[in-house]
This record gives C-alpha cells, structure tokens and sequence, in this order.
C-alpha cells in the first residue's frame, strides 16, 4: 500500500490525484492521513510503568490502574491494556484457547 502510494504524482498533469487513487486501487484519504503521534501523558506513563515493572515483573493489569491512580493520572484498564500492547508486554503462561470444541 505505501509503494503504491508514493507512485501517486500530485503535479502530474494528465491524470487528477482522483484517477490515480481509482486506477491504483488506493483510498485518497490515505494520502493526505498523517498518524499522530502517543501522547506525552500516555509516554510518561508507559515509562513508570516499565520502571515498576523491572522490580516487579508479574504484576499485571490492575495493579497498574492502582499504582497510576495512586500517582494521579485518569486510567483504566482497557488503557493500561492498550500500553501494554504497545510495550510489548504479554503473558508468560497459556492463554484459553476459546475458539476450539470443549473437551469437557
């Protein structure tokens, strides 16, 4: 998709922006969307949250939300869970695997 986009030529003049997107198969909007960036808040979060994690490394979730809320910021869990995600931070153990027959 990012190849396809830098072959798009705005100043060219035979075809409009439209016609290339249409003919390369590409939504405009992806050529003018700039991603913005993790919030400075959300940053200074995930770095005391790795510092706390160095010390304590099986804490999870919700004593995360604790600690955060503890220290002041507005969290949740679905937000801590979403850092997490960023940091790369994932379980050790076996997760249910909830989309195969029970073998009760």
């Amino acid at each position: 998709m990012k190849k396809r986009c830098d072959l798009i030529s705005p100043d060219f003049n035979r075809l409009s922006v439209r016609r290339q997107c249409e003919i390369l198969d590409i939504p405009r909007s992806s050529l003018y969307y700039k991603p913005t960036g993790e919030k400075t808040e959300n940053l200074e979060m995930m770095r005391i949250m790795d510092r706390h994690l160095m010390n304590h490394p099986s804490e999870g979730v919700v004593s995360m939300v604790y600690l955060l809320t503890g220290m002041g910021f507005v969290v949740g869990p679905k937000r801590i869970r979403r850092l997490f995600r960023l940091m790369g931070r994932e379980t050790l153990y076996r997760r249910k695997n909830l989309t195969k027959a029970g073998l009760r």
